[in-house]
């Protein structure tokens, strides 16, 4: 297996290059390199000038609106991005939702959902998680009756990151008590404005507001909006997460934060000695860009698997668990480097309105306790060990 980029895929790298220099914002490109928190209507900006290319929902095929990229080329563009400091494009309706549909959805929902998560009419959010189901999914107990040609759901979900400006949510409900806990699942799609629904902000640690919970109280759904057959959602929810997963290990984003801790040691000084010289801090700097490099070939030999296969496969979890282990060391890293300067000015919390990260600088107090969730959500880095051990050792 050859990891190194062919000559086709050098051009490529090239154009995307070309492309953020002529068509990336300074302004978005300069709230990500500072992390000052992104608002809604900057993220619709990029996301406007993505789709325009065609270049937005980069893990769909042409046949649906999507570039036909190869996984090596998603790889590429989104290395870029994370180079140029683009923003993460919101993943729950291009990468999460999207592929579930084209993969289960029927045609009538393909036809009408697809087009208005490209043009961005659709924000979407996730309702996975509640307060007695997180890393045990299959325990969550928000049910779903059919009642003629509705179902009527009752229960809550937790954690649903983005919620206030999400106007549609996928969601996991119970459709059956019988069997086992997974069988009784399946996968809905529901308009956030349908009578009976309360989202509720949920402060973090660090005093943002990124996550809500969401109640619903008799809350009728059309039964058209049921994605694949009825007590099947846990093949979907698997099919998706894996998706997820892979998108967590964000081999782009720590190859950008390793860069900007080193720079950050750089300038510090601990006596008369530069921090980058120190040898027990270089030490542990250079723990974390080997583990980074390695992560980039297990990536890359992935990647190339997905491309023969068509989907990602048990593997993702070993991105999942490294990528979260890694980017909380560097951002520990780095607020160890900072020292006092880490701490946030008081007030400077995310309202609501920012998505993806406090305010302030790259590498603050409030950025460190916000990257712990890294390795709980997408299924907690435990329960990825225990998929490694039954999918892959076989055990």
């Amino acid at each position: 297996m050859d990891l190194n980029f062919t000559s086709e895929e050098r051009e490529f790298q090239n154009e995307v290059r070309s492309f953020l220099s002529g068509n990336l914002p300074e302004y978005i490109a300069a709230a990500v390199r500072a992390n000052h928190g992104l608002t809604k209507d900057m993220m619709d900006k990029w996301h406007t000038i993505l789709n325009k290319r065609g270049w937005l929902a980069t893990v769909w095929p042409k046949e649906f609106g999507g570039p036909g990229w190869s996984p090596v080329q998603k790889y590429i563009f989104e290395e870029e991005c994370c180079r140029a400091y683009a923003p993460r494009i919101v993943p729950f309706g291009t990468n999460m939702l999207g592929p579930v549909l084209q993969k289960f959805g029927s045609r009538a929902q393909r036809d009408e959902y697809l087009p208005r998560i490209l043009s961005g009419e659709d924000w979407w959010c996730q309702g996975y998680s509640e307060p007695g189901a997180g890393s045990d999914l299959a325990s969550l107990k928000t049910r779903a009756v059919l009642e003629g040609d509705e179902y009527v759901v009752n229960g809550q979900k937790t954690w649903t990151t983005l919620g206030q400006h999400a106007n549609k949510i996928f969601c996991l409900v119970r459709t059956s008590t019988e069997g086992k806990p997974q069988e009784g699942i399946s996968f809905l799609l529901v308009d956030l404005n349908t009578l009976g629904i309360e989202m509720r902000p949920i402060r973090l640690i660090e005093g943002g507001y990124e996550v809500n919970e969401v109640f619903f109280t008799n809350v009728r759904v059309p039964a058209k909006n049921l994605v694949g057959q009825e007590n099947k959602g846990w093949t979907i929810a698997k099919y998706l997460l894996s998706h997820e997963r892979t998108g967590i290990a964000g081999v782009g984003f720590s190859m950008q934060a390793l860069e900007e801790v080193k720079a950050i040691s750089a300038m510090i000084k601990r006596g008369a000695k530069r921090l980058i010289d120190d040898p027990l801090f270089a030490a542990r700097l250079a723990l974390i860009e080997i583990d980074l490099e390695a992560m980039k070939i297990t990536n890359l030999r992935m990647l190339f698997r997905a491309q023969e296969q068509g989907a990602p496969g048990p593997e993702t979890s070993i991105l999942k668990i490294k990528g979260s282990v890694i980017n909380q060391e560097l951002k520990d890293l780095a607020r160890r480097a900072l020292g006092p300067l880490a701490s946030p000015f008081p007030g400077h919390v995310n309202d609501g309105n920012l998505l993806f990260g406090p305010p302030d600088t790259a590498f603050n107090a409030a950025c460190y306790f916000n990257n712990r969730k890294t390795s709980i959500f997408g299924g907690s880095n435990e329960i990825q060990r225990n998929i490694l051990v039954k999918t892959i050792l076989e055990l």
